[in-house]
């Protein structure tokens, strides 16, 4: 599932469309539908798919402080978590054949957030453009967004080949900015179906969607003006689709861990609005080995622990039992602040954080990655 929601409000729109908001005459969009079957050619599929309605790009991961330095202040091995997503959103304001180049047909957002344990609080910011004048751009050869100086692109000839991405955010308004190297380690990883992932009982609702975990991290972050040399591991997602949820389902519950034997475990859940699960899915790759790909009933999330949050009153469980055909693991958030108000650029607020995977009888830590829970502070709206 594995990003957050794009339910764009009018203010939103009106603002990432100024000066010219183009609408008028035009050939309406041909919607596409997400099938099974479809192969994923790569490298172009890493680039965006401007005919899909919805698209992102989504990277999160942990960072630890190179050499600890008395000066910076930094004397606890208390790793960060990062987060950046681009989204792309075809809007259908104007037709395919609109003669101004002003017409908003794409409309590009960007989050990033830095999980800051010395603060214990979860630092964020976000943008918001239409695509093109060298704003906002996406392209559709290979990964290569960037939004107001926000950028995400891959370089290497093909997927087969080495390959890594570099991962720029300035958000030295609220506090925080890195430059990272992202390098691959494993193969690409094609969730559901080769890379056709069901979420919901019809086969419409569905997207096309592509893993890269266990990446290798290494830059500099800055946090308030102390600049540090981090390394790290990280998860990325790349997805998009034309008709994703549901009508019953409210929000969804994701979590994507790279563990310390190489593994790359994915599950998710799509809700109802009294919480019980429409529709579930998920994937464990071994280090080397095979993907299994989980059935809709195969994946159960039983909240252990709940926070509420003192700016929204959303409930969210900081702390899940989570049963697979991998086993029985327990998610365990790193801070219980991890919700980010999204109101100014995609219109939604979810919870989205740095969390632990632990070994369900021993307790022990057996990986770390992000925990993901949407459609808690109002329901979701795609």
């Amino acid at each position: 599932m594995n990003a957050s929601p794009l339910r764009l409000s009018r203010r939103a729109l009106l603002l990432a469309c100024a000066p010219a908001f183009a609408l008028g005459p035009g050939t309406a969009h041909a919607a596409p539908v997400v099938r099974a079957g479809t192969p994923i050619v790569l490298p172009r599929d890493f680039g965006s798919h401007p005919e899909y309605r919805t698209e992102w790009w989504y990277v999160t991961g942990w960072l630890e402080v190179a050499e600890l330095s008395e000066p910076f202040g930094f004397g606890s091995t208390e790793p960060f978590g990062f987060q950046v997503t681009f989204f792309r959103s075809r809007t259908d304001v104007a037709g395919d054949d609109h003669p101004s180049r002003f017409a908003a047909r794409q409309l590009l957002f960007a989050h990033a957030a830095l999980t800051d344990p010395q603060a214990g609080r979860l630092r964020h910011d976000q943008r918001i453009a239409r695509a093109g004048f060298g704003i906002a751009e996406a392209a559709t050869a290979d990964t290569d967004v960037r939004l107001r100086g926000w950028q995400l692109v891959r370089d290497g000839a093909a997927a087969s080949s080495p390959h890594h991405y570099r991962a720029v955010v300035d958000a030295s308004t609220q506090g925080f900015a890195f430059d990272l190297r992202l390098d691959a380690t494993q193969p690409v990883l094609l969730q559901g179906d080769a890379g056709y992932s069901r979420k919901g009982p019809a086969p419409g609702q569905a997207s096309h969607y592509l893993s890269e975990p266990q990446l290798a991290v290494a830059g500099t972050l800055r946090v308030e003006g102390r600049t540090l040399a981090v390394t790290g591991r990280a998860w990325l997602d790349h997805e998009w689709s034309e008709s994703l949820m549901h009508p019953e389902a409210v929000g969804w519950d994701w979590v994507g861990m790279n563990l310390d034997d190489g593994s790359a475990l994915t599950a998710f859940r799509l809700r109802r609005a009294d919480g019980s699960p429409l529709w579930a899915g998920g994937s464990l790759r071994p280090r080397g080995g095979a993907v299994r790909s989980f059935g809709a009933d195969e994946v159960r999330f039983t909240p252990l622990r709940r926070w509420r949050s003192p700016a929204t009153q959303a409930e969210y469980a900081v702390a899940w039992r989570l049963d697979t055909p991998a086993g029985t693991h327990h998610v365990r958030a790193r801070l219980d602040a991890q919700e980010l108000d999204g109101r100014g650029s995609t219109g939604s607020v979810y919870w989205e954080g740095l969390s632990d995977l632990l070994d369900a009888r021993s307790g022990t830590r057996i990986g770390r990655g992000y925990l993901e829970m949407t459609g808690y502070a109002s329901p979701l709206k795609l």
